[in-house]
């Protein structure tokens, strides 16, 4: 069998045509092994006519081995020949020949080189691509963020409105002045539950001393 790869030709046929040979070479040895049984079939039914005759069946089997044989080596040799010619003559694409589909390439030819370096443009492309998918996803994400972020400063400023609105009603005055006072009473107060817990614990220790 030929070892050529035939590329062109398997792309034009749909399939190699080292393949088809050798499903004709099967299909034609297929048909010599059934030639081979019938005619031994028949061989047995005429010397089962002939009287006295002496001649055993396995000795008939191996003449038909001997006579398979022989035919193979013949139609072996008459295949390969047969076999240069088709894929020389009817399965071959001349080298002058273009196929409809690579007439592209005939009218826009490349070289290696300048192939290579679309190739390298196009992997470019493809990184830059998925750069900026990634940078939108991460745009998306922090405007999700954002959102959620603005919904509670939004909550929050609800409630300072709320607490406005309740200490105008009280007579309060300016909410951020009354917020301001209240700070300072906090930290009043923070100043006296300091000075009393410091009192209590002098005290603590002075009773333990008595």
């Amino acid at each position: 069998m030929s070892v050529d790869p035939m590329a062109y030709e398997t792309q034009f046929f749909g399939f190699t045509p080292q393949t088809c040979m050798l499903r004709v070479y099967i299909a034609f040895q297929d048909y010599l092994f059934e030639m081979m049984l019938v005619v031994e079939g028949v061989m047995l039914k005429k010397l089962d006519g002939i009287p006295g005759c002496k001649v055993s069946p396995s000795q008939i089997r191996k003449c038909t081995e001997k006579f398979l044989l022989f035919m193979k080596e013949h139609f072996d040799r008459l295949f390969a020949k047969m076999e240069e010619v088709l894929l020389q003559l009817v399965l071959n694409i001349p080298k002058n020949v273009l196929l409809p589909e690579d007439r592209v390439h005939e009218q826009y030819p490349y070289s290696k080189e300048e192939f290579q370096a679309l190739q390298d443009e196009l992997q470019q492309l493809q990184q830059q691509c998925r750069a900026e998918v990634a940078a939108e996803q991460a745009l998306r994400a922090e405007l999700e963020e954002q959102k959620v972020v603005k919904a509670e400063l939004e909550k929050i400023l609800q409630c300072f409105d709320g607490l406005e609105s309740i200490c105008r009603e009280h007579g309060a005055g300016n909410f951020k002045e009354s917020f301001a006072l209240l700070t300072q009473n906090s930290k009043k107060l923070q100043d006296v539950l300091k000075d009393i817990e410091k009192k209590s614990q002098k005290m603590k220790q002075h009773d333990q001393l008595m």
